[in-house]
């Protein structure tokens, strides 16, 4: 049988890795140069973990691996904005300036470049440490010489100062066990699940499941305040009839957390999923039992509530995400909402449809807040949650 596997090109890598490059500022080598300077401090920094951490950091590792293919992203990105290939030096990795060879190796793979096996390591050895701190000097010098100008209109000097940080790279990646083509792959699919060329969009969860304990697919839902005595509270009608239980924030200070239900609204139209609706509607799907037990029940809901509390907070402190455009919600949270949901099915959801989700509810939140209640209007169909006053 044919092994039909192809090794992936640095060429190949290059160019994907360029397609969602997302700043406007493509002339400018101050974003990629921080970058870089950054994610070099992110891989000292998972060795010191691994060592303060020893027993407890088990993760070390696989974020060597991911912290590489940030390193080669924004190398690659830094490369073209000075109009060097990541292929031509890799090429001249080598090389010295007399035998230099120009316009790259567009067949160059990854794989090449390192030995054909290499031993995993979960530890930190001293010359990997060594080799960090080095690759920590070499771009530190590359900073330097564009802060002095050295580097100015000059790509022979550019390109003098990006071959070591990549020789460092490499003798970094082979000390710790790991191909550069691993990372780069792990570095393509993390892009692309937050920023794709192409959305689409998953079936529902329940696409599978009885008519009857399907989430519906299109819902209004009317969300009120009223006083009651002296205090105000929140009431959800759905059909004419009050669902689930009347809310307050919950809170020492007024925050406005109890329209929160519409949250888990906005997971119902965008993402298909939302345990604590199921359970306020009453549609768990009881005739899968396991499902039922697991995606269904009391864990998931309070996995959810969890996720869209710890989402609040984080949007206390970003005026609840007023002006955000999808792509701009920081990395990092929805980074944490993967780890928050890992094992229920709502992990499958690629991170850009999590932060239309956080959009689509917080813009309707925000609506809420303001004007005391409105009329929700789900549409699972077009992954989209719509708000209007209360008629």
């Amino acid at each position: 049988m044919d092994d039909d596997f192809a090794p992936l090109t640095i060429a190949a890598y290059a160019a994907q890795a360029l397609s969602t490059d997302q700043r406007s500022d493509a002339g400018s080598v101050v974003f990629p140069m921080l970058g870089l300077f950054g994610e070099t401090g992110s891989l000292l920094s998972e060795v010191k973990k691994k060592q303060r951490d020893r027993a407890s950091y088990l993760s070390y590792a696989d974020t060597v691996v991911e912290e590489l293919g940030d390193v080669l992203w924004y190398m690659t990105v830094l490369a073209s904005r000075v109009n060097i290939g990541l292929d031509e030096l890799f090429a001249n990795v080598e090389r010295g300036f007399g035998d230099w060879k120009q316009g790259g190796a567009p067949s160059l793979s990854f794989d090449a470049l390192q030995p054909a096996i290499m031993a995993r390591t979960t530890e930190p050895s001293p010359a990997f440490e060594n080799t960090l701190l080095s690759l920590a000097g070499q771009v530190g010098l590359l900073v330097n010489d564009q802060q002095t100008g050295q580097l100015s209109d000059n790509r022979a000097a550019f390109a003098g100062r990006l071959v070591p940080i990549l020789r460092s790279i490499l003798q970094a990646a082979n000390e710790a066990g790991v191909t550069l083509e691993a990372a780069a792959i792990k570095n393509l699919a993390k892009i692309f699940d937050r920023w794709p060329h192409d959305r689409r969009y998953p079936e529902p969860f329940d696409a599978a499941a009885p008519a009857d304990e399907q989430l519906p697919r299109t819902l209004t839902m009317d969300i009120f305040e009223r006083k009651v005595g002296s205090k105000d509270y929140v009431f959800q009608r759905c059909n004419g009839i009050n669902i689930g239980d009347r809310l307050t924030d919950n809170a020492l200070y007024e925050d406005h957390y109890r329209f929160h239900d519409v949250f888990h609204l906005a997971h119902v139209a965008v993402l298909g999923w939302s345990p604590v609706i199921r359970s306020l509607l009453r549609l768990k799907r009881k005739s899968d039992p396991a499902i039922d037990e697991a995606e269904d029940g009391a864990r998931a809901t309070l996995i959810e509530e969890g996720i869209t509390t710890w989402i609040f907070g984080q949007a206390k402190r970003l005026d609840f995400f007023d002006g955000m455009k999808p792509g701009q919600l920081p990395f990092d949270l929805l980074k944490h909402i993967r780890q928050f949901i890992a094992g229920y099915e709502a992990e499958s959801c690629p991170l850009w449809l999590w932060e239309e989700a956080i959009l689509e509810g917080y813009a309707a939140f925000r609506f809420l807040r303001k004007h005391g209640g409105g009329r929700v209007h789900v549409d699972m169909l077009n992954h989209r949650l719509r708000i209007e006053a209360l008629p």
